[in-house]
């Protein structure tokens, strides 16, 4: 059996994986929840990790100003955990965003740490007003927040090595260099620990 798994961008037809895949995750993965109706409108938007024609894995890129996009709904499917499938979507996000011309890529994790291997910087919520602004004062948990903020410059002082074909993923283990496939060459600030 092949189980290579590939990357793409998400189609109007793989919304129902999409979405199954985040509603079965929301608890473990401490996702948002999303309607089908809201993964439908931004399908696009999304990359998926496919074996077969089978979606195992999701991520968004959502804009949150001309300037800030934002990772969201990264989810892997708990048969497919353990083959960095995660970093490679995160990866192609901040490739496309950089294409896109955002100079940062943002994510909020109560998991920081899968994020701080590829590059990101831990920093208060506080840097990325456009989050705050865009979801966060409506949410139940403002101020109570227990996720991280963790954020990415992409533009000038920042590699993206070359990708590698994400078949390869299956039965392999990644260099460090390919872990931090999006690490700054250069930091402009200390990294803030924010409180959980």
């Amino acid at each position: 059996m092949n189980d290579s798994v590939t990357l793409r961008t998400a189609v109007a037809a793989d919304v129902p994986a999409i979405h199954r895949l985040i509603v079965d995750n929301l608890e473990v993965g401490h996702l948002l929840p999303r309607s089908i109706e809201d993964v439908a409108e931004h399908v696009s938007r999304f990359v998926v990790a496919s074996v077969g024609e089978t979606v195992v894995g999701c991520a968004e890129l959502a804009p949150l100003s001309p300037n800030v996009a934002e990772v969201r709904s990264l989810v892997v499917d708990e048969a497919f955990r353990g083959r960095h499938i995660g970093p490679e979507l995160v990866t192609r996000l901040g490739t496309i965003g950089k294409g896109a011309g955002f100079s940062t890529l943002c994510a909020f994790t109560h998991e920081p740490s899968h994020f701080v291997r590829m590059g990101f910087t831990i920093v208060p919520h506080m840097w990325v007003p456009e989050k705050i602004a865009h979801d966060c004062t409506s949410c139940a948990l403002f101020r109570r927040c227990g996720q991280y903020a963790v954020t990415l410059p992409l533009r000038a002082g920042v590699t993206l090595r070359p990708e590698q074909p994400a078949a390869i993923i299956h039965g392999t283990r990644p260099t460090a260099a390919r872990r931090l496939a999006l690490r700054p060459i250069t930091a402009e600030r200390e990294p803030e620990a924010v409180p959980a």
